[in-house]
């Protein structure tokens, strides 16, 4: 497990998405703050298109989004949209009821911060959160201690940070063996006419080849059965099927836009 505490004891560093104001969770400082659950919960996620993901999460995620990797890193990530600051799965503040909601977000407005001073993890709360004040509803701490509510925090952050590690073993896994390529998610629209007309890319991003798995070594491809990774490469895979599911549901999207403004 993870060496975490609330209390920090030195400089903290790091930086993630949707966090405004992340600040170390103190008792002295928040012990009279709450959380009263909101009407429109995941509003905050609404400006981003692409959201982290573990690889445990390749499954579940794939019958909802693409599963892509970016960056130096590799790091994987959902599209949520087409463009940046338009999320396709957030209406009225909320997910749609079928879509997967990525851990990253689910510890939301919670999140581990690096402790430099004595190597440690520290759990911080995101202060901007429009959920987080006084007079709350579910208190962050009860007679000086941390709430239930923050123990379990606590305890999902740890597995989070895990399954974090967990990721970047398995994306390691995929540049040592060479499999990754380059690839762009397009769309080909029709003129009025029928015809097709001009290409326009959507997307540039890092996938596994699949010539380059199959020209694996059969032992090799055994291995990353035994492991578990090549069902979690398949998974991704399939997923980039869903690159047309965004499009379609951006021209619906851009549909309704008119009408609604209307109305």
């Amino acid at each position: 497990m993870t060496d975490t505490t609330t209390q920090a004891s030195g400089p903290l560093s790091g930086n993630v998405l949707f966090y405004s104001q992340p600040e170390p969770l103190s008792a002295d400082v928040h012990g009279k703050l709450g959380v009263t659950p909101a009407d429109k919960p995941y509003a905050f996620v609404a400006q981003t298109n692409i959201v982290p993901l573990t690889v445990t999460e390749f499954a579940p995620a794939a019958l909802s989004y693409p599963i892509v990797f970016v960056g130096d890193l590799k790091q994987p990530v959902v599209a949520m949209g087409l463009r940046q600051n338009d999320n396709l799965f957030i209406d009225n503040g909320d997910f749609r009821p079928e879509a997967y909601i990525p851990a990253y977000i689910r510890r939301y407005p919670f999140v581990f911060a690096n402790d430099d001073t004595q190597n440690r993890m520290i759990l911080c709360i995101d202060r901007g959160a429009e959920f987080v004040g006084e007079n709350a509803e579910i208190p962050l701490f009860e007679n000086g201690q941390p709430s239930a509510y923050v123990n379990n925090a606590m305890e999902f952050c740890n597995n989070f940070e895990q399954e974090r590690l967990r990721t970047e073993s398995f994306v390691k896994l995929l540049i040592d063996l060479d499999l990754f390529e380059t690839r762009e998610a397009s769309f080909t629209p029709r003129n009025p006419d029928g015809t097709p007309g001009q290409v326009q890319k959507l997307a540039e991003y890092f996938a596994v080849s699949e010539d380059k798995l199959k020209a694996l070594p059969a032992e090799k491809l055994v291995e990353l059965r035994d492991n578990g990774a090549l069902g979690q490469i398949y998974a991704h895979l399939v997923s980039l099927l869903g690159w047309d599911r965004l499009i379609a549901m951006a021209f619906n999207r851009a549909a309704e836009t008119p009408t609604a403004a209307n109305a």
